[in-house]
């Protein structure tokens, strides 16, 4: 699709988040507003009125059997992910879908499949949002520049500070949620895209001790070690239990500089010296919106162009919290076997 003035037809599934992915379809003035689709039917309907178009869908096939829908969002719980995902690359849309894209090795070993079978006619990408902040763009540069040396090791704590959200919502009735891959993968997908590599093996510690007498039954807190084959070590927690708003921290060690984001903000420490102040980085560690990736999604797709995230990175991402969840079952350290 190369047609300047062409629109792309898309559908929205899940209008939680997914409110959001309809802003940013729109906002880029290269797509047509075609469904929506949601449990709340209501809420659907309120939704077309309010976007000015769109029609509320009364399934997901009802999407999938529309020769003029292009692209499908995928908002859904987590545990819908899997099957509307393999549904729409089997019918041959395009598919942006929230993290995650699905929940296990032999589901991902499905997913990339169906993705195969469409030979680069569809694009797939996942909302692993994290990569549109300025910030995290910015030190993407300095590290590949060689400004921070080598690095050696990375730290990342997912802070979710939304106990409810386990013990009252939804996911406390989704079977064997994950909260590595519910939070702690945006941290994980940030040490690969920052690193530019892929550890080889990983092992993991987690308790439930913040959700104990709750109808929550999962590890709430999982703590994960990574060891890449350079040497490289990563540390990532996903810590849904926090008492602490909803906020996520990085620490990356290089040889020449240290990078630290936490409460207190950016900084980057270039000296060992205790009266040399760390250099503060007035960057957003946020995107604007929950939609960031969405507008080169659609490029992608008009354009016939690659993706930004490569789909491979999408897929390596979901191997990485499968092994962080086996190595946490099994209490053992688990090589990674990339799909």
């Amino acid at each position: 699709m190369s047609a300047a003035s062409e629109k792309i037809g898309v559908a929205v599934a899940g209008l939680g988040i997914g409110e959001q992915h309809v802003r940013a379809y729109l906002s880029t003035g290269r797509c047509e507003l075609r469904w929506l689709y949601d449990l709340d039917r209501e809420k659907a309907r309120r939704l077309t009125h309010d976007f000015g178009g769109g029609v509320v869908a009364e399934s997901f096939d009802q999407i999938l059997d529309d020769p003029l829908t292009s692209a499908v969002s995928i908002a859904s719980f987590d545990d819908a992910h899997y099957n509307q995902v393999v549904a729409a690359l089997n019918a041959g849309k395009h598919v942006f879908v929230e993290k995650p894209l699905c929940r296990s090795i032999d589901e991902l070993q499905t997913v990339k499949q169906a993705w195969l079978k469409q030979e680069g006619r569809s694009k797939l990408a996942s909302n692993l949002v994290l990569r549109a902040a300025p910030l995290y763009r910015w030190l993407k540069q300095q590290i590949e520049s060689g400004a921070l040396g080598e690095i050696y090791s990375i730290d990342g704590d997912y802070v979710y500070g939304r106990l409810h959200k386990i013990t009252d919502g939804w996911r406390k009735n989704v079977p064997n949620y994950s909260v590595t891959f519910g939070g702690g993968i945006h941290l994980i997908d940030l040490m690969l895209w920052l690193t530019g590599g892929r550890p080889s093996s990983v092992y993991a510690a987690g308790n439930r001790i913040c959700t104990e007498g709750s109808d929550f039954r999962y590890h709430d807190f999982v703590a994960a070690t990574f060891q890449y084959p350079t040497g490289l070590v990563g540390r990532i927690t996903a810590n849904f239990g926090s008492v602490h708003s909803h906020q996520h921290v990085l620490r990356i060690f290089g040889t020449k500089a240290t990078f630290v984001y936490d409460d207190a903000g950016a900084r980057l420490h270039v000296s060992c010296d205790p009266s040399v102040k760390a250099t503060p980085i007035h960057l957003s560690s946020l995107p604007e919106t929950k939609g960031e990736l969405i507008g080169p999604f659609v490029s992608a797709i008009i354009n016939e162009d690659n993706l930004d995230q490569s789909t491979q990175e999408v897929f390596d991402v979901i191997s990485i919290c499968a092994a962080t969840d086996r190595a946490l079952q099994t209490n053992s350290t688990m090589e990674i076997n990339y799909t």
